[in-house]
């Protein structure tokens, strides 16, 4: 199925809202014995590790090769590209491992996963709010 490529960064904000919120309440819900200004503290720090160093520049960059696609209609799974889907599947994949096998301590969990989370959230608010610019931007020419 085909969409307008501006929609394939509002199906991307979609997309990581989903996963930000989810992996965020993971971490929330494991901050109930854990709740100490440290972990707050390790949480932030996380958080802007991979808003900073990741997490924004994808941002930037997959809202930079959608807007550039030549075609109006995209197919419309091209909101990532091939690296970012395998990238996507091992981080699940070992995020869910990592829950399941108990080898990481509740206390990782809260924190990580908070930071980890709320990153991924932002990451999927600014997909948004790309989209809203590319629309208002596309009116003013």
């Amino acid at each position: 199925m085909k969409i307008k490529k501006e929609y394939l960064l509002l199906l991307a904000c979609a997309v990581w809202i989903a996963a930000g919120s989810n992996i965020m309440r993971i971490g929330i819900n494991a901050y109930v014995d854990y709740f100490t200004k440290l972990n707050i503290f390790l949480s932030v720090v996380t958080f802007c590790i991979f808003q900073v160093f990741i997490f924004g520049k994808l941002v930037r960059k997959h809202t930079g090769r959608i807007i550039s696609y030549a075609e109006e209609k995209q197919l419309f799974i091209k909101f990532f590209d091939v690296k970012s889907f395998i990238i996507m599947a091992v981080m699940m994949t070992g995020g869910i491992w990592i829950r399941v096998s108990g080898i990481a301590p509740q206390r990782f969990i809260a924190v990580f996963y908070s930071g980890l989370g709320t990153a991924l959230l932002l990451a999927g608010i600014l997909f948004g709010l790309n989209f809203i610019k590319h629309i208002i931007n596309a009116r003013g020419e």
